[in-house]
């Protein structure tokens, strides 16, 4: 069965983004700062310039690379959040950085929207589960990616479903903004380290659900 995983940066002090994010506004709070601060570690690798950026050949290769592109390889749905979706809709590009089905979970009844290079985006009113259920369905035998936000992810710790969270962390404080480890239920699920991998401006670390 395809494996469900997070994969996001983080900051030091726990946030996934920072008070105040409003895509258009960087300038709001600073934000645009600090999450350019955040995710420097993705900007500069050589997978994500020439696949997702679109900017042509260059960049870094090596282990961070690797791992980068490995991730998105495996993925063969994503799920999302609606804040994630409304703040990513105004500034994705016609080719949407996901090249898979993605299912939004919203209230709002919406037709598919589709995109270029692969991408559909799904509204699915029926909850997470159900979400889920035709990630699945759709991924096939690759892996399904819960992309975001907290909130989204938050929802699938506590159905049990993530397999893998993979994170990279930056050692940046934001002092606010939208925590991933908040409003989790007992008995939390427990996880492992797989993996740590080292780079200039984050560290990689993989866990997997404990057995």
């Amino acid at each position: 069965m395809s494996k469900v995983f997070v994969n996001i940066g983080l900051s030091l002090d726990g946030y996934m983004a920072p008070e105040g994010m409003t895509m258009g506004k960087p300038e709001y709070k600073n934000w645009g700062a600090k999450w350019g601060a955040m995710m420097a570690w993705i900007l500069n690798q050589q997978y994500f310039r020439e696949n997702l950026l679109k900017l042509g050949p260059g960049g870094e290769t090596g282990p961070v690379n690797d791992l980068l592109r490995s991730t998105n390889e495996r993925c063969g749905a994503n799920i999302m959040g609606k804040r994630m979706f409304d703040q990513g809709e105004s500034s994705w590009p016609e080719d949407a950085p996901f090249h898979t089905p993605v299912y939004v979970l919203t209230h709002e009844k919406r037709d598919p929207w589709e995109r270029s290079g692969g991408t559909t985006f799904y509204f699915i009113n029926e909850g997470p589960e159900r979400a889920l259920e035709l990630a699945r369905e759709s991924a096939g035998d690759r892996d399904i990616r819960i992309s975001g936000g907290a909130e989204a992810i938050q929802q699938y710790l506590n159905l049990g479903a993530v397999d893998e969270l993979e994170i990279a962390l930056a050692p940046v404080l934001f002092g606010g903004g939208r925590r991933l480890f908040e409003n989790l239920h007992e008995p939390a699920p427990q996880f492992r380290i797989e993996r740590v991998l080292e780079g200039s401006t984050a560290t990689h670390v993989r866990y997997v659900r404990a057995a």
